[in-house]
């Protein structure tokens, strides 16, 4: 119930999603005007009609998202733009103003937070949105905290629950890269090739967001559900037939994985799978759509963009569950394995 109350209890004790679930509880009854509310990495909202308002906004916390004393502030404010650029494609939109707010500790090199700045409005310029406002706090470790402002027209919105039995599941780009240009920050003794290095840590550092690719989506038609490779691909695949009451059987030797991700992975002695499926920052676009508009769609995208996209699975009945079919034949549970916040 909204007005009970639990002492002693914390966050750490329910975990990330439990917690959304309780406070959402708390909200009470949403305006009409509300399209798309919590539950959702954008809020949409009708302003006229056939015109939505995209709202998004994401907080990266020094110590756990970034380290300040190792990272390059240029190539950190243009990734917190993108992480809300990326969610704004996953809604089939495209994004218009941003804020930003900074808690930061007394000492704070003020050429870092130039840095930062000129990476987060020159990612922003390049899809033509600006940096519009926000606020400034005192506080023991940097936060940025960034919202971002979108548009789409209604009948264009990406929903997640729009996902259908006998539909195809498709992603654009590759997965676990980022994961892999993670594990070269805290590993970066490997051995691996300077292309393969760059290529992973700029996949993690810099990712691109896939506006332009949601835009060919669009324009091409037949998406029925969307979401961005945020949490990991386990996490997000589970979110989105969550929303959609369907289940999901993906095929592994299908799953799009970079050779330099797999070069890092083998440096590292790890299977490039894991990071595939719960490393998440990869910022693809993961969607379904019927088989005879999937190949469409395919092409559409490569034609426009130069960004391959790969069908990686089928929408199944949610008695069916979530499963990974392995190389061998054989099946097992396709479990979240992505990133938590607690």
């Amino acid at each position: 119930m909204p007005g009970r109350r639990t002492p002693g209890l914390t966050v750490a004790d329910i975990g990330e999603f439990p917690l959304i679930d309780r406070l959402t509880a708390r909200l009470g009854p949403q305006r009409q005007d509300v399209v798309i509310g919590v539950g959702d990495d954008v809020a949409a909202i009708e302003i006229e009609p056939g015109r939505l308002q995209l709202m998004t906004c994401d907080v990266q916390v020094a110590g756990s998202h970034f380290q300040p004393e190792r990272c390059d502030p240029h190539r950190l404010g243009r990734k917190v733009a993108a992480i809300n650029l990326s969610d704004i494609a996953a809604a089939g939109g495209w994004p218009t103003h941003f804020l930003c707010s900074l808690v930061l500790p007394p000492e704070t090199k003020l050429e870092f937070l130039d840095g930062l700045y000129d990476g987060l409005v020159e990612e922003a310029s390049k899809w033509e949105a600006d940096l519009i406002g926000g606020n400034v706090s005192r506080g023991e470790q940097m936060v940025i905290d960034v919202t971002l402002l979108g548009e789409v027209a209604g009948g264009d919105l990406f929903r997640r629950d729009g996902a259908s039995v006998g539909e195809q599941v498709a992603v654009t780009g590759h997965l676990g890269s980022a994961a892999a240009g993670l594990a070269l920050t805290r590993l970066s003794e490997l051995r691996v090739a300077s292309s393969a290095r760059k290529q992973v840590l700029d996949a993690f550092e810099t990712p691109s967001p896939r506006l332009a690719e949601a835009r060919v989506l669009v324009e091409t038609g037949g998406v029925r559900a969307a979401i961005d490779v945020s949490d990991g691909l386990s996490a997000d695949l589970g979110h989105l037939c969550d929303a959609s009451g369907v289940g999901v059987r993906i095929d592994a030797a299908r799953l799009p994985v970079a050779g330099a991700t797999r070069e890092v992975a083998g440096a590292a002695g790890v299977d490039p799978s894991d990071w595939v499926l719960g490393g998440g920052e990869d910022y693809e676009l993961l969607f379904t759509a019927s088989p005879d508009r999937m190949a469409d769609l395919v092409e559409s995208v490569f034609s426009a963009t130069g960004t391959r996209v790969t069908v990686i699975g089928e929408i199944v009945p949610a008695d069916k569950g979530r499963e990974l079919a392995l190389v061998d034949g054989t099946r097992r549970g396709l479990d979240p394995t992505g990133w938590s916040h607690f």
